[in-house]
């Protein structure tokens, strides 16, 4: 798959998966150095909100919406991944009063896994993911700019369908 980038071509390496597969599973550590797995997110829908750099704009702007999101929305979990380290995470959380279940693909296995790498940066596409109790894909969103923010009514709207 194609994305742009501030508008230049880049390719996603892997294949992206669909709406009605089952998600690609996950293990991946989050702030406090704990392995978050899928299937210990599944007990409520699952909102996964995937960033490039939480040190970005965009990726700032789409964080603090879901993190705002999380705090009312009860029926939903949410979780934001990135490859940035343990300590940027961390910082930009402090500094922006978040407090959302941050993951980081360190290795790059989810990126790979979900088609999201992009090797000339090592980087994540911007996309979000709905999955069902069961581990299905209700919705997918891989932004066809990497530096546009994604739908995030569509997202919620999915989201809340399942509830």
């Amino acid at each position: 798959m194609q994305v742009t980038l501030k508008g230049n071509p880049v390719e996603l390496e892997g294949v992206q998966p669909i709406i009605g597969e089952n998600a690609p599973s996950f293990s991946l550590q989050d702030l406090k150095d704990q392995q978050v797995t899928l299937a210990d997110q599944l007990s409520k829908p699952l909102i996964i909100s995937v960033i490039p750099d939480i040190d970005t704009s965009i990726c700032a702007l789409q964080t603090k919406r879901f993190n705002k999101e999380a705090a009312t929305e009860t029926g939903i979990n949410f979780v934001t991944v990135s490859n940035n380290t343990k300590e940027e995470q961390s910082n930009w959380c402090a500094a922006e009063g978040v407090d959302m279940t941050m993951l980081r693909d360190s290795d790059l296995e989810f990126a790979k896994n979900y088609g999201l790498l992009i090797p000339e940066m090592n980087r994540l596409a911007r996309a979000i993911f709905v999955v069902d109790t069961t581990g299905k894909l209700a919705y997918v969103e891989i932004t066809s700019e990497v530096s546009h923010e994604p739908d995030y009514t569509k997202a919620l709207e999915a989201a809340k369908a399942l509830i």
